[in-house]
């Protein structure tokens, strides 16, 4: 039997922002990989964008294909047709529609097996609401498009991998929304990825969400009602499972690889600790050097990875974004796809 090759679609988000060019980037860094066959790319977004990066840093065209067509081991499928301009740095709502459209073809290809996994570079939620599509992200966007009720956002640098109990919702509604079934789902689906990434029998920490987990309830009493009985139900279960572990120390523990994931109780709990590791600035020119880190949604029918940073639409063709997070995303899309594929043989 013919050795399987991952064929991944990287959905190109706001053509407006750097997307292209770190599409482009990555694709010249993994060109050895394709070029001995080891992986396959299919772009799937708005064709004159991705034409532009190239031509501007000196990279081989990519070729156009169709969806009704085999696919090359690199090539561009257009999400839709051109209907307006793009400008580099300027939100629009025809930008919004390309983000839209090349999310929900690509999930067609992962629904019918033509693709393996989906990569999703950064697109602009201003400008997706602004083409009609209501979405806070990418992650509601796949879960409407897969009829997902829930999903669960994991960020990954080196050995931090931190899932989240609540994404983008306020910081208000946040305690509401720590409930058993909630948490419990969370801790599975960490479960459940940290497996499928070789970890035989993981070890996870549950976050406090109140300062010292709550002080025996003198700061809450979250973690003492919600959190503790839910980490007692899984360790009777057979699991590892360690908390709640107070805010201000879990982080340092599992980058120490105490742990071998930690489940925070909102966004900023779980994302600063990741991006202060992953991202680096020059002190000189408050530019950024690197941007390092991957998003995993986990719950979903289709596998989705994608980076860990924005649209960056004040740098947007200037030919100096950084693709580092971008072929990340592909790697642990590539081993995500290769267990799944091993595990269904």
């Amino acid at each position: 039997m013919a050795k399987h090759i991952p064929h991944l679609a990287i959905t190109m988000g706001d053509p407006a922002g750097i997307s292209a060019e770190i599409i482009v980037k990555a694709a010249a860094r993994l060109a050895p990989r394709i070029a001995a066959g080891e992986l396959r790319l299919l772009v799937i977004g708005h064709a004159t964008a991705l034409a532009a990066a190239t031509a501007q840093l000196g990279t081989p065209p990519i070729p156009t294909t169709t969806a009704d067509a085999p696919f090359p081991n690199l090539a561009i499928l257009p999400a839709g047709d051109e209907l307006a301009p793009i400008v580099p740095g300027e939100m629009t709502a025809e930008a919004g529609r390309f983000s839209y459209l090349a999310v929900e073809q690509a999930v067609r290809l992962a629904q019918s097996k033509r693709i393996d996994a989906i990569v999703t570079a950064p697109l602009n939620k201003e400008a997706l609401n602004l083409a009609g599509y209501h979405y806070a992200g990418h992650t509601d966007m796949l879960a409407a498009l897969t009829n997902t009720k829930s999903s669960v956002m994991l960020l990954a640098h080196g050995n931090m991998r931190v899932s989240h109990v609540t994404t983008h919702v306020p910081l208000a509604k946040v305690p509401a929304l720590l409930t058993p079934e909630r948490l419990r789902r969370t801790i599975d689906l960490t479960q459940d990825a940290l497996r499928r990434l070789g970890f035989a029998r993981p070890h996870i920490a549950v976050a406090a969400l109140n300062p010292h987990a709550g002080e025996g309830g003198l700061f809450g009493r979250e973690d003492i009602e919600i959190s503790t009985p839910v980490i007692a139900e899984c360790n009777a279960e057979g699991l590892r499972i360690s908390g709640p572990i107070p805010g201000d120390t879990v982080f340092v523990k599992l980058r120490a690889g105490q742990y071998d994931a930690v489940v925070a109780m909102y966004h900023d709990q779980g994302h600063i600790p990741v991006k202060l590791l992953g991202f680096t600035m020059d002190p000189a020119t408050g530019k950024f050097e690197a941007l390092s880190g991957v998003n995993i949604t986990l719950g979903l029918p289709v596998i989705r990875t994608s980076v860990d940073h924005g649209t960056a639409f004040d740098i947007a063709g200037r030919g100096i974004a950084n693709a580092d997070s971008l072929v990340e995303a592909i790697d642990y899309a590539v081993q995500m796809a290769a267990e799944k594929r091993a595990t269904a043989a």
